[in-house]
């Protein structure tokens, strides 16, 4: 049965203008963006076997466009309005972060790095730099490696500080393989950055690892 035939409060455009997206599933926020589905299914169905298919949300969509292009029930304008939709979000998140507006809440850094980050197929290592407010200065990935790691110089963290002025950083980085906890490696660069950024006078905040699900926060983990 067609999703026009369903009743009103089921079908996802009017549940998404009478309660607000939050109440939506995963599967009933993609069909919105699928419009229609394939042959026999409706788009709520056809998002189903996408999310099934892949795992979950973000396996479906943090992949270069040209592969989710080509997924059965997407194609060419369908990715771009979700790849469209994820950038728009990405840059909502940086404008809560832009400089003038104070960093109150470190989970908006969080999700900051993992929307820039969780789409990269080799590791990345990048740095938020704040001012004395913990205003944002700017965001840049530094590092990039392999599949499996990437190696981390703190001279350059400490130049690219200087060169900033910053008074504190939140670094980040992913982990391709999706799982987000922190390795010995990971723990020991953190402190080797921490050591050295305190020579001149620069907090790190946070470092926070990108996987799949809720990015790992070393503060929230007591490693900081």
């Amino acid at each position: 049965m067609s999703i026009r035939h369903w009743p009103e409060g089921e079908r996802p455009r009017e549940k998404l203008l009478a309660n607000g997206p939050q109440q939506l599933s995963d599967a009933e926020l993609l069909a919105l963006f699928l419009g229609s589905g394939v042959a026999g299914k409706d788009a709520v169905q056809t998002a189903r076997d996408l999310l099934a298919q892949r795992g979950s949300l973000a396996a479906l969509l943090h992949r270069p466009a040209a592969e989710i292009r080509r997924e059965r029930g997407l194609g060419p304008a369908r990715s771009a309005l979700l790849l469209a939709a994820l950038e728009l979000g990405t840059r909502v998140l940086s404008a809560q972060l832009q400089r003038g507006e104070a960093l109150t809440d470190e989970r908006v850094a969080g999700r900051l790095f993992q929307q820039r980050l969780r789409p990269h197929s080799q590791e990345v290592f990048a740095c938020l730099f704040l001012d004395t407010r913990h205003r944002m200065i700017a965001f840049e990935e530094l590092f990039r490696g392999t599949i499996d790691g990437t190696e981390v110089h703190p001279r350059e963290v400490v130049r690219r500080c200087l060169q900033h002025n910053a008074a504190a950083v939140i670094f980040g980085h992913n982990h391709p393989s999706g799982v987000a906890e922190p390795s010995a490696a990971d723990r020991q660069i953190t402190t080797r950055l921490q050591d050295a950024l305190r020579l001149i006078d620069v907090r790190v905040l946070d470092h926070f690892i990108v996987g799949d699900g809720t990015p790992l926060s070393f503060a929230a983990r007591g490693l900081i």
